[in-house]
């Protein structure tokens, strides 16, 4: 474990930044939505905003957890029980068939606890990261191999993309009337 970054810190700042960002986008898309909107699909094949939302903070739980070296918050704060899905504990979404998309029913409340207990996991994480940890790598299965700076990039990249589809996705189902 590394000590604590100063508040200050650029690189901390940055990237709790743009995770705030995902967290507060997130919050919109939710904010009032109702059940049928949750599971709107504009084709059978579609991602619905749950499922979206559902896999876009999985993906951060797992990767931060595993660059952190604790526990996911879908196992230690219980979320994976709390929202019951037919899936391993390990399942992220990753792969997903529209069987899968479709099995991921949630209301707003129980999806924004997830994300907001596993925001505050990754905020309490980078404030512990130096810019020295940023080189360090964290994943030898790409060349060139991924470091920590590189490796949270990429969640924050691929979350930024999920949420922004939840979005589209909302939109189109109240434009559906749904």
């Amino acid at each position: 474990m590394t000590a604590p970054s100063e508040p200050s810190a650029p690189h901390v700042a940055l990237l709790t930044d743009a995770f705030g960002r995902i967290a507060g986008t997130v919050h919109r898309v939710l904010r009032g939505a109702t059940a049928e909107q949750l599971t709107y699909r504009p084709d059978p094949e579609a991602n619905t905003v749950a499922w979206l939302v559902w896999h876009l903070t999985r993906v951060q739980d797992d990767h931060v957890a595993d660059v952190a070296g604790t526990e996911q918050r879908w196992t230690a704060g219980g979320w994976a029980a709390k929202l019951a899905l037919p899936f391993d504990v390990t399942d992220t979404g990753y792969g997903h068939t529209p069987e899968q998309v479709a099995a991921v029913r949630a209301d707003a409340a129980l999806l924004r606890g997830y994300l907001d207990d596993v925001h505050a996991a990754t905020t309490a994480y980078l404030g512990t990261v130096t810019a020295e940890d940023l080189e360090r790598v964290v994943d030898t299965r790409w060349d060139p191999q991924f470091t920590l700076a590189v490796r949270l990039v990429s969640v924050v990249g691929d979350d930024l993309q999920h949420v922004g589809q939840a979005a589209y996705v909302r939109g189109l189902a109240e434009r559906a009337g749904v």
